[in-house]
């Protein structure tokens, strides 16, 4: 949606709540000059919305009297997925930076819904419980995302203002290969033209996005969210892993998620590249998917497994003698 138009819908709601509003009253919520509220005016009615306009020195506009905007068609279970949808994107940290986006679309999709309906899903929002916490995040601006996303589907090189973790200020060209949310925060990954480079950035550091005429096509073999996870991984985590597994790679995919790593065809099976912060936890997620695997590097990981496989015996051991012991003996 361009800003303009969702300024209209927004103009649209404010009208609604009833009553007249001053041209300068809407000019000043919207952010916009009055020339541009009049403008905004016609479009509505261009849309066949009944919007009455008073001249003069205080004048303004207003929806016609009993005019209300028909309900929205929507299946219960339709419904229930838009409503879990939104406040599932309000925990996840999905939100942009305008913090209160999310409740106030939950309220315009309440508002429009049937009564019964409305009240009922009401109902679940005032009941419901959820096991994940909240996410603490760094949101992304909207037009940022949205700016970004456009230059993505029509393959055109960017120019963004970003600031770096220690305050450096640039300009970027970046030709965009994708767009991922991960751990709370949007990235965006793809060539940066003046390092020559496949680069990733927070889109919580960019201040703005200027979409130029270059052109590009993005690699086939790209994957933007392994690009992205293992950039982050190689800042935070010191070890460099690989390990071959001895499965298919469809398997391999289908068990392991993008963020595990880079998985790739091997003589053996599967070659998993990634990285990890601490060998004991990589020794036990390896040990958990229950396919057998060969340790390429490092050599510490080996160290790792054998200890793990040492652990696991004894406490097996331990298991079998308790039981022996307490089990009946025979007269």
């Amino acid at each position: 949606m361009t800003r303009p138009t969702a300024r209209v819908l927004a103009m649209l709601e404010l009208l609604q709540t009833g009553g007249q509003r001053t041209v300068g009253d809407l000019a000043a919520r919207l952010g916009v000059d009055e020339r541009t509220v009049r403008r905004y005016a016609e479009h509505l009615a261009d849309l066949g919305i009944p919007v009455q306009a008073q001249r003069g020195r205080y004048g303004g506009y207003r929806l016609s009297p009993g005019y209300k905007l028909p309900p929205l068609m929507l299946t219960d279970d339709e419904a229930v997925a838009v409503v879990l949808g939104l406040r599932a994107a309000e925990r996840a940290g999905l939100a942009t930076t305008d913090h209160a986006a999310t409740a106030s679309a939950l309220a315009k999709v309440s508002r429009v819904l049937p009564r019964a309906l409305g009240q009922r899903l009401d109902s679940l929002l005032s009941t419901a419980q959820f096991t994940t916490p909240v996410r603490a995040t760094a949101p992304a601006g909207a037009d940022t995302l949205l700016g970004l996303a456009s230059a993505a589907q029509a393959r055109r090189t960017v120019l963004i203002a970003y600031t770096a973790w220690d305050g450096r200020e640039s300009q970027r060209e970046l030709d965009v290969y994708g767009l991922v949310f991960h751990s709370g925060r949007w990235y965006v990954t793809g060539h940066d033209h003046g390092r020559d480079d496949v680069r990733t950035f927070r889109l919580d550091r960019i201040a703005s996005v200027e979409q130029g005429d270059g052109s590009y096509l993005v690699p086939a073999d790209f994957e933007a969210t392994t690009q992205v996870v293992s950039g982050i991984a190689a800042v935070r985590w010191s070890h460099e892993v690989s390990v071959v597994l001895q499965t298919t790679l469809v398997d391999a995919r289908d068990r392991l998620p993008r963020s595990a790593g880079r998985l790739s065809e091997h003589v053996g099976g599967v070659l998993l590249e990634t990285r990890a912060e601490r060998l004991d936890g990589m020794a036990r997620m390896l040990a958990g998917l229950g396919w057998d695997f060969e340790v390429i590097t490092p050599d510490a990981l080996r160290d790792e497994v054998l200890a793990l496989s040492d652990r696991l015996r004894v406490s097996a051991v331990r298991g079998a003698v308790t039981a022996t012991t307490a089990a009946p003996q025979s007269p």
